[in-house]
């Protein structure tokens, strides 16, 4: 009796001890973007594109980057939305056999496990063999490689914990397996889809490697697919990058843009999750 209690106390230290480490890494980032970055942040960075020698310290701002970070993120969130949904439904054991499913998780988790400049590097290539240049297109495509797996597994684990007896009510009713699919298994599974969804977009705005081949950069807001686009990740790489004070500040400031644009993001997730929620039969 005294080792359970002795375990269960050890166990819930050490849930305290990695709460409160995580708690701490994220007081620690926002604190310092927050502190370096807040004092370089003004309506002119929010709305102008940079100006002549602006990675000198010159006027100009960071429209371009924000929108663009927001036209690639969307696009390849549309993108992999659209294959990974299907893919979702199709690990269904009533779809697939239980090896071609399994075989298609484990090259999901091999793919989520690949480093995003690995994700940059293949996108490159398959640019050149399709004789692209680096643009939004080419960044769109590169990034859901990268979101791909994500929003899959997120789908799939969401499907695979509805009650099976949920589909053995429909199909005992008549409905076949394509409307139980639809009208019971997909209204079940929405709330958590969202949030597999709007996760994977935020972890696809703030990646940097993937893009850094693919979609090139620009002063400029894309006017086209096949135009090169500036990205919020890469403007805090550049400016981070330079030694002049004034610019290393707005490097800080544009990190912060994102780290608001991704908290933004997640509290979407939570009151789209929260809402939906209420249709779910438990």
């Amino acid at each position: 009796m005294k080792r359970r209690k002795l375990e269960e106390k050890i166990f819930k230290a050490l849930m305290l001890g990695s709460l409160a480490l995580v708690l701490l890494i994220l007081s620690g980032i926002v604190l310092v973007v927050v502190v370096r970055g807040a004092s370089s942040l003004s309506l002119a960075m929010l709305t102008q594109t940079p100006k002549g020698g602006f990675y000198l310290g010159k006027e100009g701002g960071i429209l371009n980057a924000i929108i663009g970070s927001f036209c690639l993120a969307i696009g390849a969130t549309v993108l992999s939305a659209l294959v990974s949904l299907p893919i979702a439904f199709a690990l269904q054991k009533e779809y697939t056999g239980s090896r071609l499913a399994n075989l298609t998780r484990l090259s999901l988790d091999v793919l989520w496990g690949i480093p995003s400049i690995v994700y940059g590097a293949f996108g490159f290539v398959i640019m050149m063999y399709l004789g692209l240049r680096a643009s939004l297109l080419g960044g769109i495509i590169a990034l859901s490689f990268l979101m791909l797996p994500i929003m899959t597994r997120s789908m799939e684990e969401v499907i695979r914990m509805i009650p099976i007896e949920l589909k053995e009510t429909a199909y005992a009713l008549g409905i076949t397996r394509l409307e139980t699919t639809l009208a019971v298994v997909l209204r079940q599974a929405l709330p958590g889809m969202i949030t597999g969804v709007m996760l994977a977009f935020g972890r696809g705005i703030g990646d940097a490697a993937s893009i850094l081949f693919t979609a090139g950069y620009t002063d400029y807001i894309p006017r086209s697919l096949f135009d090169p686009v500036a990205s919020l990740p890469l403007a805090v790489f550049f400016q981070i990058g330079t030694p002049i004070p004034e610019v290393q500040q707005r490097a800080y400031a544009s990190a912060l843009i994102l780290l608001i644009i991704v908290l933004v993001v997640s509290l979407i997730a939570r009151l789209l999750n929260a809402r939906y929620s209420k249709n779910i039969i438990k």
